[in-house]
């Protein structure tokens, strides 16, 4: 059975469990340290811990850290059902039912007076960036946040998409055309509910380090140490595909950032609309990789983007190889096709990638 973590928190450009497995399988062994500094939801990092491997995982986007913190160095789940216990005696809707309607308009169409007051109340409560039970319970927060209302009881909002956050003045457009209104929800009994049908799976032994960090300040943090990794799985940003700033905006207001999309606030990485732009980006990531991998380390990328070919990307990846220092040997490539993209659902007529390119590298 598919361990019901993966899925805490539906993600928008996110790869499958079963990449992460194939080559932690095929390039590592027991104990050997895996890293991503793209973490984004945390499968590589989750999938190397439950196979015995040792994990390293890092992502500048409060999101990515908190999600991946839950999946990666979860709590017991009588310890999850305490806290969850204690912040609900410590809800009081005489006091934090005014609040909400003091929110701007955006949030007073997406949910119930009750739902938005019990949001805030734990927006404010939860210390997720300090404690690994606060981890879980916002994480579980962000994946009911937003989603298909209409055809589950698992969400939130008004109806949204479940992997990204549409923008304030959309919705609203969007729910007054349709007259859609924001369901009836206890956050506390949904979030039971979820905590009960995500520990049906155990959560793992291992425990993975995360760092709430941009990639390019790895090789300075004191737990990091040098040429420990052996293997390296990631997927880098998109070449002019997605800003995970604008598009995770709700849940990054959620853990503490301003109640509208911003773009640049917390990294500058997140859409390249400039190949020249991306490709030093790529070259800083190989800096790093020269440093935390092992001899005879791997490197396995899955990257695409706007106006790029297989050869672009190889040969761009290969390119920026030299910045390692290393000497860096192109063991495979392979490239898919997208067959479905998430955005056509919400984003008719969009332009996205229409393929990706799987390359393995070998670090001598």
């Amino acid at each position: 059975m598919r361990h019901r973590f993966h899925a805490i928190c539906p993600y928008f450009a996110m790869f499958p469990e079963q990449f992460a497995e194939q080559w932690i399988d095929k390039l590592t062994d027991e104990g050997d340290l895996v890293f991503d500094p793209f973490c984004g939801r945390g499968t590589t990092p989750f999938q190397a811990i439950l196979m015995g491997r040792r994990a390293l995982a890092a992502d500048i986007n409060p999101v990515a850290f908190c999600i991946t913190t839950a999946k990666t160095r979860a709590p017991v789940l009588s310890t999850l059902k305490r806290r969850l216990t204690h912040l609900e005696d410590g809800y009081s809707a005489r006091r934090w039912t005014p609040r909400s309607s003091a929110q701007p308009v955006f949030f007073q169409r997406a949910y119930s007076t009750g739902t938005l007051a019990q949001l805030l109340y734990l927006r404010e409560s939860l210390a997720w960036s300090r404690t690994r039970t606060d981890a879980m319970v916002a994480a579980l927060v962000l994946g009911a946040l937003h989603g298909d209302t209409e055809t589950s009881p698992s969400y939130l909002s008004a109806q949204m998409p479940r992997t990204i956050s549409t923008k304030p003045a959309y919705s609203i457009r969007f729910w007054e055309e349709r007259d859609l209104h924001p369901p009836s929800r206890d956050v506390f009994a949904l979030l039971r509910r979820q905590a009960a049908f995500r520990y049906v799976s155990r959560p793992p032994d291992r425990r993975a380090d995360v760092m709430l960090s941009d990639f390019r300040d790895l090789p300075r943090l004191p737990t990091v140490t040098e040429k420990s990794v052996s293997c390296i799985v990631t997927s880098p940003p998109y070449l002019d595909v997605t800003n995970f700033e604008e598009d995770q905006w709700l849940r990054l207001w959620f853990l503490g950032g301003p109640p509208h999309p911003t773009s640049g606030r917390v990294s500058n990485d997140d859409r390249h609309t400039n190949a020249s732009s991306y490709w030093k980006m790529v070259a800083d990531f190989w800096r790093m990789a020269g440093y935390i991998l092992k001899p005879d380390g791997h490197v396995v990328i899955r990257m695409a983007g706007k106006g790029l070919s297989e050869h672009n990307v190889v040969q761009g990846l290969l390119g920026c190889a030299v910045l390692s220092g290393r000497e860096v040997e192109l063991v495979s490539q392979a490239t898919s096709t997208v067959r479905r993209r998430q955005t056509g659902a919400f984003r008719p007529g969009t332009t996205g990638v229409r393929f990706e390119v799987d390359a393995h590298f070998r670090v001598a």
